[in-house]
């Protein structure tokens, strides 16, 4: 801070009386001139010099009492050898970097100090605050910082960082997944298939599976063939079909031949291995018997169905006209009494599907043997699929053979294609006919037959319990449902 102070002048000595032997005069002319003295010469104030004679001096003295005295402190020179000293920075030879800035923005930069001209020691300030300093060229390392500037950093109050200077810096590392071109992953992506580590799991029957209890786990050799060749029957069996119900129709030109079985059986195998709803209905114009095969029974039957056809606006409705118990397979029976004289016909039929195509994914009908009934006709229009029942005798092979060439006949040639021939054999296989020659025929004219054995409990004409079965039967109706899905998939 600077102070203007006006001191009261007192009489000055001349050379002469300081030193009047000479002594005193050389100390005087070695001692240097002091602060006051040089600002007074710089701010043009008259200097007198003195000759020995007190009367010369006298003038001189009231000459420096009329003017004031201007007092610069050092702070003052401070600040203008300060701004003389950037001309000096503005001449250099090598540009400064804009980079090199002190380590903290309070703290000039190393050796900054030591090259300027008020750094100097205290006994040599006079001598300093006298001299202005001539420009010099100043070496670019006084101003490089003696530590390490971190990246990023940015002194306050200076500008940012171009973009050029950022270019040099490394990009930060991006993962592989987050710069593909079709952008990040979403949530979805993340499944218990990708993250959670699978384990094999333990073999379901035979000596396998005892080998691997035995070890405590550490052998584990897995399913035999015929697990997974059933496993896999199972996986086709439980595929979607898509947005519309599927209608199969189960035909038969004889009867006795053990249609209502295999549609029974078909039925059990869809709807305990897939994860829709399926339904066998009684079509039969006269008194039918899948009611009869199947577990529980219902109070309605498809005549009923029909005259409240439009009541019927849930499932919840719809399910007391059907029967379903020890299965997962609904069953629509037909009328058992024997006073109604009123046939199920073709109308009473659309009827019925239009109604149970709402709620299911996949309609079997049990169907008549009359192929030239009024039913039959809606049956056809609406199969997807059919399935053709032959017996084991001569009589029942040809029979079915006719059918497929009564198809044929009547443009159906698109359901001859992809029916599916049933041989059944559950009532006895003890006849000396020779049941290959019979596959044989069928499999020249249609792509797929399976043979369902002899099978006690389907023999006894009773209800049918899937889970009484034998494997060789069970294994047959998997096999005829797997069959039945792959031709609706087809579609």
């Amino acid at each position: 801070m600077t102070e203007e102070t006006k001191p009261t002048p007192g009489p000055r000595r001349s050379a002469a009386q300081a030193a009047p032997d000479g002594t005193d005069e050389a100390a005087a002319a070695s001692t240097p001139a002091s602060a006051e003295d040089v600002d007074a010469h710089a701010d043009g104030a008259p200097t007198v010099e003195g000759d020995g004679n007190d009367a010369a001096a006298q003038p001189a003295v009231d000459r420096v009492e009329s003017s004031p005295i201007d007092v610069v402190t050092v702070t003052d020179a401070q600040d203008r050898t300060s701004a003389d000293s950037l001309s000096a920075l503005t001449s250099l030879s090598v540009p400064v970097d804009l980079n090199a800035v002190p380590p903290a923005p309070s703290q000039p930069p190393a050796g900054w100090l030591a090259s300027h001209p008020l750094a100097a020691p205290a006994g040599d300030a006079p001598e300093a605050a006298s001299s202005v300093p001539e420009p010099t060229e100043v070496p670019l390392e006084v101003f490089a910082p003696t530590t390490e500037i971190e990246p990023g950093y940015q002194p306050r109050g200076s500008e940012p960082v171009s973009e050029a200077v950022a270019d040099d810096e490394p990009a930060p590392a991006l993962s592989e997944r987050r710069a593909r071109a079709e952008g990040p992953e979403p949530a979805t992506s993340l499944t218990s298939d990708r993250l959670v580590e699978k384990t094999a799991a333990p073999p379901v029957s035979g000596w396998r599976r005892w080998l691997y209890f035995t070890t405590f786990g550490y052998v584990n050799l897995g399913d035999s063939d015929a697990v997974r060749t059933q496993r896999a029957l199972e996986h086709r069996i439980a595929v979607r079909l898509g947005d519309r119900t599927r209608y199969v129709p189960v035909l038969s030109r004889k009867g006795g031949v053990g249609k209502t079985t295999v549609t029974t059986l078909l039925g059990m195998a869809l709807a305990d291995l897939r994860e829709d709803r399926v339904i066998a209905m009684d079509a039969n114009p006269d008194r039918g018997t899948l009611s009869d095969r199947n577990p529980g029974r219902a109070s309605q039957t498809a005549r009923q169905l029909v005259k409240d056809r439009f009541d019927v606006n849930s499932f919840a409705q719809l399910s007391t006209y059907t029967a379903r118990e020890g299965s997962r397979l609904d069953v629509l029976a037909s009328d058992a009494d024997p006073m109604v004289a009123h046939a199920f016909n073709d109308a009473d039929y659309r009827a019925v599907t239009d109604i149970l195509g709402r709620y299911y994914s996949i309609v079997l009908t049990d169907s008549g043997t009359g192929m030239v009934h009024s039913v039959m006709q809606g049956t056809l229009e609406k199969a997807d699929a059919v399935v053709l029942v032959s017996g084991g005798s001569v009589d029942e092979a040809r029979l079915a053979s006719e059918t497929l060439s009564w198809l044929e006949a009547h443009g159906r040639d698109d359901l001859v294609r992809k029916a599916i021939v049933a041989i059944n054999l559950a009532a006895g296989d003890g006849t000396r006919v020779d049941v290959d020659e019979i596959e044989d025929h069928f499999r020249s004219r249609v792509r797929h037959v399976v043979r369902i054995p002899h099978d006690r409990h389907l023999a006894e004409g009773s209800q049918i319990e899937f889970a009484k079965l034998r494997g060789a039967t069970r294994a047959a109706a998997v096999e005829l449902a797997a069959l039945v899905v792959d031709e609706l998939t087809e579609d």
